[in-house]
């Protein structure tokens, strides 16, 4: 591992897919933090950092080739998600007195951008400093959403090992944006087995309570008294697929989870509203079991655009689009 200055970078190709696309692969080490990322859905694939007894794990739930990627699209394992990340109800929007229709891929709604979001794309990737950014542009009508829309993620180590995305965007017409990153943690290792009991701290007062479709009420509920209060940190249970309300985003960090037996600890610091936490109850085995990783998804709001008391995701012509998360990794 390096402990230098700036970080270390290698590029080679991943493989080729089923349209004959070819996927790259870039390494980022930088003191003590292992991390590759894939051109193919910006897919963060694994990050690698050391135990309180110094040995490596892999905490991020990745794939080991193309293929799975092609074959387990659904748990969007480590990838960019957008144009929209969570959902939008009734697959439509209405802006500047437009109704926009996008496609459907979750019953009614989209979900995570639609059928072909961002994470099933290849981006373009050129070296940065201390990493990589990956670019791409999305035209006018893809998935429904308005605008030829420009967007790059740049992922870099910081000092300290720590993982940042960097996301910018800029439109020529009147769209709504809202990107994250999907991966699933688990700080015993990827291959662990359950990540449930890690402890985790969530700096959020309140949550935006959702209906069956998992869709927002439109209410904030108080955690206070509930099992949604992880303002003290205390162990994950199983059962979480829910928006918290961030108390203060900015250069604190809004999460940390601890896992006791390696003394792995993760923070998360982000610009972002909102956090979705998603325990993976659902997984079936292939490959990863029932609450194989804890996914924690910085974010506007879901179905912001049908909800004008939410934080506005709207981006017009002339404004950026600028939002940053940073992973930080530390042993306790």
């Amino acid at each position: 591992m390096d402990t230098g200055s700036s970080a270390v970078l290698r590029t080679e190709e991943f493989g080729t897919l089923a349209d004959g696309a070819v996927v790259h692969r870039w390494t980022l080490e930088r003191d003590g933090t292992r991390v590759r990322v894939l051109t193919y859905g910006g897919i963060v694939q694994s990050v690698e950092v050391p135990g309180r007894d110094g040995a490596q794990a892999d905490v991020a739930l990745g794939l080991p080739d193309l293929a799975g990627y092609e074959t387990f699209p659904g748990p969007y394992f480590g990838a960019l998600v957008g144009r929209y990340a969570n959902r939008i109800g009734g697959a439509c929007f209405e802006l500047d007195g437009h109704t926009h229709r996008l496609t459907r891929n979750e019953g009614r709604n989209q979900v995570h951008g639609g059928a072909r979001g961002f994470d099933k794309r290849v981006w373009r990737a050129r070296e940065v400093a201390d990493g990589v950014e990956l670019s791409l542009v999305s035209e006018d009508g893809e998935e429904g959403f308005p605008g030829r829309l420009t967007v790059s993620a740049t992922y870099t180590l910081d000092a300290g090992g720590a993982l940042r995305i960097a996301y910018r965007a800029a439109t020529d017409a009147p769209t709504v944006l809202n990107l994250t990153n999907h991966t699933y943690w688990n700080l015993a290792g990827a291959d662990s087995g359950s990540a449930l009991g890690q402890v985790l701290r969530l700096a959020a007062a309140r949550i935006t309570p959702a209906d069956a479709e998992s869709l927002p009420t439109g209410e904030f509920l108080p955690v206070d008294g509930t099992r949604f209060d992880f303002r003290e940190p205390k162990p994950v249970g199983a059962g979480y697929d829910h928006n918290f309300v961030l108390d203060g985003a900015g250069a604190e960090p809004v999460a940390e989870l601890y896992d006791a037996a390696s003394g792995r600890v993760l923070t998360v610091t982000t610009t972002e509203p909102g956090m979705q936490l998603y325990t993976a109850d659902h997984f079936d085995g292939r490959p990863f079991g029932p609450c194989a990783g804890i996914a924690l998804e910085t974010q506007h709001f879901p179905d912001s655009p049908n909800r004008p008391d939410f934080p506005s995701t709207v981006l017009r012509p002339g404004e950026e689009y600028v939002s940053t998360t940073v992973y930080g990794f530390a042993v306790r």
